[in-house]
């Protein structure tokens, strides 16, 4: 298949090509390589793509109406799998037009695109985030969303509801993935697990908010993207019991579909922690913090529906993906 890959110099981007690539599809990969974090990273990732013979790279912002477009009617898509985004909740607060233009100007250019274009799927980055206030757990497809609690989680809800109209008017199968707290090797130097290692390996503090009452569903790389393979290969079908009376957020009379992607056995902050530390071999120094505005106590993916659809059950522990992450880490910083 042809597939245009947004984001493939991103964290989840680069692993999901390199997946691609080595079954074969043909993939064309943007990314505007912005300097939200260290663009030597993403310049690192994109190496590891560009000798492939199947793959092409063009630089590229998604907030570009006139080359989307461009883009979509050169080059004749069958698939598209949407991942790039104005990643990070706590950013939102700072900057939140750089959510604005490429989480939402930048998605309804990839729907439109994929529009004209009549690609078979759309497979887009929606996040769990998007649960924002709800309490009950774990957190189903099947759960109200109205109630945000970050712009960044607002936009990834809009995105949600802008497939489906896209879905409903025109019948382009999307399927939106909701991903839990993923982490690992090649992984965003603002996330957690990186700025832990980074600091500890440097005999500094980690910041640890909520007094380190929080948990996460850690979700380690390899299953994120077995899930968005998966689930690209199987495009959204409108559900033929859908009750208009009564609807269900998952599904609907159009092809449309979400699903969480999460390992569906949330661990406490302090295990991750401790688990880290077990990789590395040294104790960290811990500055406890209040709870970020923005941020959620728990995350818990329901991943029922997930397993239903696609048969994958992510299982991969966190004490074997931190320490994996960790020889990566050292690796990386040692070349």
């Amino acid at each position: 298949m042809k597939i245009l890959l947004t984001g493939a110099a991103g964290f989840i981007g680069m692993h999901t090509a390199l997946r691609l690539l080595a079954r074969g599809d043909e993939v064309v990969g943007i990314d505007n390589l912005n300097d939200y974090y260290d663009v030597n990273l993403k310049q690192a990732r994109l190496d590891r793509l560009l000798p492939q013979q199947k793959f092409r790279f063009i630089k590229m912002d998604v907030a570009d109406i006139r080359g989307m477009a461009e883009l979509f009617a050169k080059e004749g898509f069958q698939r598209v799998i949407h991942l790039a985004a104005q990643a990070g909740v706590r950013y939102s607060l700072i900057n939140p037009h750089a959510y604005i233009q490429s989480n939402l100007v930048g998605f309804t250019n990839i729907l439109e695109g994929c529009r004209h274009a009549k690609v078979e799927h759309l497979v887009y980055a929606s996040s769990s985030s998007v649960y924002g206030g709800n309490t009950k757990l774990p957190f189903s497809e099947h759960d109200n969303i109205d109630h945000p609690v970050s712009l960044y989680a607002a936009t990834k809800k809009s995105n949600e509801l802008m497939a489906h109209t896209y879905s409903h008017l025109f019948g382009l199968p999307t399927t939106g993935l909701r991903f839990f707290t993923v982490y690992g090797p090649w992984g965003r130097p603002d996330m957690a697990l990186f700025l832990f290692t980074k600091a500890i390996l440097e005999d500094k503090p980690i910041d640890v908010f909520n007094h380190g009452n929080m948990m996460r569903d850690f979700t380690y790389i390899d299953d994120i993207v077995e899930g968005v393979l998966r689930l690209l290969d199987k495009p959204a079908t409108a559900n033929p019991s859908f009750d208009s009376d009564n609807p269900d957020p998952s599904t609907s009379n159009a092809p449309y579909r979400v699903f969480n992607i999460g390992n569906n056995q949330p661990v406490k902050l302090m295990e991750y922690i401790e688990a880290l530390e077990a990789a590395l071999g040294k104790t960290a120094e811990k500055n406890f913090l209040p709870m970020q505005p923005g941020d959620v106590p728990a995350t818990y993916a329901d991943t029922t529906e997930l397993d239903g659809w696609s048969g994958l059950k992510p299982n991969t522990s966190v004490r074997e993906g931190v320490a994996r992450f960790v020889a990566w880490y050292q690796a990386y910083n040692r070349s």
